[in-house]
This record gives structure tokens, C-alpha cells and sequence, in this order.
């Protein structure tokens, strides 16, 4: 299977990995992470990259170089970085029931602050088809980054874990493959489908979202923040995904469009109570000292995702594109 093509860097940090990947060179300097800004474009793609070679890879770069250990050092500089900085900015000392409490809360009224609010009632159809571009990065490979955490939960939790992800990965039937079910909403907004196609257009904001769950996914010392994220989606799932399917009707989208976010209500309405009553409630039987770890997962999510959702909107409601542009010399992609 042919992976994309590599993006163009976006600093020296990432600029230094895409070379080493494209030459073999692996010897690069691990100490430039700490230099950059955590949550900014040349850590988050170098991190994109690197965290890419566990799941489709790149055109041209050999998969050996996916443990190569050259490699995994400079991830690994990065990954602290990027973890600090997230422990610095998320708010301490809740349980997980109170974390995910909080989630089940709905604003009255419309929510200036939301994305999906914004589409359900002021939403046009370019703003819908740029989201779609932007949330294709992960949900092109929708479900892959919480399959690194099954064998690392036992029991209660595992069976739970795996139920949801049976459900994701289309019940056995490849067309209703979540993934799949996305590709043909971006075909109805008139997306390319390829994978990672938009890569070089996706600000740092959106790369730190999909970036998170491949941390927690694979690091068993993460088990436990990787299934407080897990959970937090699970449970703003329903909700959210009620309004973007209003928005891509009030739009005029397609029904494939449509069909994507309306299989989520119903099916996120049932995970959710699977997620907190058996994978959440079965990991803290088995190992209660993680439950902190848990509430950093629902509180990180929530963090970056409100960072994701300040950059769109400040772009829209100047009317901006809230994609990146390409760099002098790069090549124009002419969607969304």
C-alpha cells in the first residue's frame, strides 16, 4: 500500500525529519524540540510525520525506518515537549466522572464558541467543506490511533474497548466502515478522498488534535489518558454530530454527506454508555491509580480541541479560509 506524499516542512524541525525520511540520514539532532513552540506548526507536523510511520507510511521512505531508532529518539524529544506543555495548560485535580460530567452539559441556547453550533445555524457550505477537509486527517483513519490501547486493557474494559471499535471499523462489513463513511461525505462536498491529502493545508491546531491520540495510543503509560480521550469524544459525539448533520441539510449537502454524522448520533448515544460504564468503570476497577491519567485525557482533549475551534472560527468570521496557505512555490490544491 502506497502512503502520501511527504508535506513540505514548516520549519527546521520538521524540515530535518522530512529530509532524514527522504535520505536515510537518521542521525538528527534531538534538541531542537525544545526550542520550538510545542503547539506550533514545525513541532506538530515533525510529530505528525514521525507518528505517521506507524500507520500508512509515506511514498518513497522504506518501512523499516518506522523503529528506527534515529528516529524514535528525535519522536521521543518531541513527545516531552508536547506533553508538558499539556500538562502545564490542562486544569488539575478532577475525577474522571467529574471531567466527563462536565461534557454532558449542553449550553443553553447557541454557543458562540462552537464549530458545530456556528454550521448548525450560520454555516455555509464552504465553511462545511473546509471542516471536512481539515477533520479528514483523522477521520480518514477513523478508530486506527484507540486500537493501539485494546491489548494493553483487560476484562471489562477490553471487551467494552473492542465492542465500540467493532462498531467503527463497520461491524464486519467494509462499506460501513466509518472511514468510509467519511471518504463519501468528502465526495459529496466534492473532496479529494486521498489519504492525507490535505496535510499541507491543516494549521498546527488541527495536526495537535489528531497528533494527541497517537500519543496516548502508543504509550502504555498513556492507557489511561487514552481512554479519558476516548470517552470525551464518545460522549460529545451524539450531540455535536446532530448539528452538523442540520448544517449539511440546511446546506444542501448530499445524503452521503449527511449520512456520515447521522450514523453518529445514534450509534455515539449508545458508546457513550458503553464507554463510561465498561471501558471507563472497568479500567478503574482493574487499576484505580489511573484515574487521573483518565481525567488529563478528557480535560487534553477538550484543551486542544478548543484551540482547534478559536482558529476555525476566528478565520470564518473574517471570512478567511481557515486552511494554511501553501508556502511560495508550493502547488495550489484547487479543493475544498
Amino acid at each position: 500500500m502506497s502512503g502520501p506524499a511527504l508535506p513540505q516542512p514548516r520549519g527546521d524541525l520538521s524540515a530535518a525529519v522530512i529530509a532524514g525520511l527522504t535520505s536515510g540520514d537518521t542521525a538528527l539532532d534531538s534538541t531542537l524540540a525544545p526550542t520550538v513552540d510545542p503547539y506550533g506548526d514545525d513541532l506538530q507536523l515533525a510529530l505528525y510525520v514521525l507518528y505517521e510511520l506507524h500507520y500508512r507510511g509515506f511514498e518513497g521512505v522504506p518501512d523499516e525506518l518506522e523503529w528506527d531508532p534515529g528516529l524514535l529518539a528525535v519522536r521521543r524529544s518531541l513527545e516531552r515537549a508536547f506533553l508538558a506543555a499539556l500538562r502545564r495548560d490542562v486544569p488539575p485535580g478532577t475525577s474522571a466522572d467529574e471531567a466527563l460530567d462536565a461534557l454532558l452539559v449542553e449550553p443553553v441556547g447557541h454557543d458562540d464558541s462552537s464549530v458545530s453550533h456556528h454550521l448548525q445555524r450560520d454555516g455555509e457550505l464552504w465553511q462545511l467543506t473546509e471542516y471536512a477537509a481539515l477533520r479528514s486527517l483523522y477521520h480518514l483513519k477513523e478508530a486506527d490511533p484507540h486500537a493501539w490501547v485494546i491489548p494493553r486493557l483487560r476484562g471489562r474494559a477490553k471487551a467494552g474497548m473492542v465492542a465500540v471499535e467493532f462498531d467503527e471499523f463497520g461491524g464486519g462489513r467494509p462499506e460501513e466502515i466509518h472511514a468510509r463513511l467519511y471518504a463519501d461525505l468528502m465526495t459529496d462536498l466534492g473532496l479529494d478522498t486521498t489519504y492525507g491529502h490535505y496535510l499541507d493545508r491543516a494549521p498546527a491546531a488541527l495536526l495537535a488534535t489528531v497528533n494527541l491520540m497517537s500519543l496516548f495510543g502508543l504509550h502504555r503509560a498513556l492507557r489511561g489518558a487514552l481512554v479519558g480521550h476516548f470517552a470525551g469524544v464518545e460522549v460529545t459525539s451524539s450531540p455535536g454530530s446532530r448539528r452538523m448533520a442540520a448544517a449539511l441539510r440546511r446546506a444542501g449537502a448530499g445524503k452521503a454527506a449527511q449520512r456520515f454524522y447521522d450514523e453518529h448520533v445514534e450509534a455515539d448515544a449508545v458508546h457513550e454508555q458503553v464507554v463510561r460504564r465498561d471501558v471507563v468503570g472497568g479500567l478503574l476497577a482493574d487499576e484505580p491509580h489511573l484515574e487521573a491519567d483518565i481525567a488529563f485525557g478528557v480535560h487534553a482533549t477538550g484543551l486542544l480541541e478548543d484551540r482547534f475551534g478559536a482558529h476555525v472560527l476566528k478565520a470564518w468570521r473574517q471570512q478567511h479560509s481557515a486552511l494554511r496557505t501553501l508556502p511560495h512555490g508550493g502547488t495550489e490544491r484547487k479543493s475544498p
